[in-house]
């Protein structure tokens, strides 16, 4: 049997290395990182089994499985999600905790090796399972009230004396208790846009884009007029890779 390990630590891969040789398998070559891995898999043949470690230094090895098709069983060697987890089992992937106890090893790479069908990989599955859920609505106080305002209907987070607010389209504002930095963590990257210190914008609001000085652009957004929204310069290039 064939099989490519996937881990970046060095002593648990050539723990992990050591014991599947013991076991007969043939180790085709140790991956250290999801990059690496991608450009082995581009221009080389899926081998029988993969053990690979689920997070890595350069990211999550799920990543590599979304990226490239591969014709292999896989066997995840990481403490992870439980409940993740399960759903791998009942999608025929296996997975071992770390640290890997040499029976379970065993008994794992011995259920792959006489299946006559090799169970594979379900991209779809992962990236169900593992996408990032962000913030749909925000709850705020409106004089004695409290106002669920959907993130569709916000055209930007700003900060100003010392506070956070959101503006929404049709034309109010409101105050928010997260500081920009917390808000823009919990925010769709696809729908909004940090353009400066101050302003977190939704792609859906912008009204016009004009150049400004010192290599920097403009903002005007469809109803907040407040004051004016500039793109730092240091992130012109970005916001124009994100408006692709």
């Amino acid at each position: 049997m064939n099989i490519v390990i996937i881990e970046d630590e060095k002593p648990s891969a050539r723990l992990l290395k050591r014991k599947t040789e013991q076991l007969g398998c043939s180790v085709i070559t140790v991956l250290t990182s999801v990059e690496e891995s991608i450009a082995w898999f581009s221009t080389n043949m899926s081998p029988d089994l993969i053990l690979a470690d689920i997070q890595l230094a350069d990211g999550l090895s799920f990543e590599i499985f979304e990226q490239i098709n591969i014709q292999s069983a896989v066997i995840f060697t990481t403490a992870y999600d439980e409940y993740a987890l399960r759903a791998f089992k009942l999608n025929s992937i296996d997975y071992l905790l770390k640290p890997i106890d040499e029976t379970e090893l065993k008994t794992a790479i011995e259920k792959f090796s006489i299946r006559q069908s090799q169970p594979l990989i379900d991209s779809e599955l992962i990236k169900r399972l593992f996408k990032k859920e962000y913030k749909k609505r925000y709850t705020i106080k409106a004089g004695n009230l409290l106002k669920i305002i959907d993130a569709k209907e916000i055209e930007c987070f700003y900060s100003a004396f010392k506070s956070s607010f959101l503006a929404t389209n049709e034309g109010r504002t409101f105050p928010v208790e997260e500081s920009l930095d917390a808000i823009e963590k919990e925010c769709n990257p696809e729908m909004f846009f940090r353009v400066s210190r101050r302003f977190l914008i939704s792609v859906n609001a912008i009204k016009e884009i004009s150049v400004y000085s010192n290599s920097r652009l403009k903002i005007v957004l469809n109803n907040f007029n407040e004051e004016e929204i500039i793109v730092s310069r240091e992130r012109v290039q970005d916001f124009k890779n994100w408006l692709k």
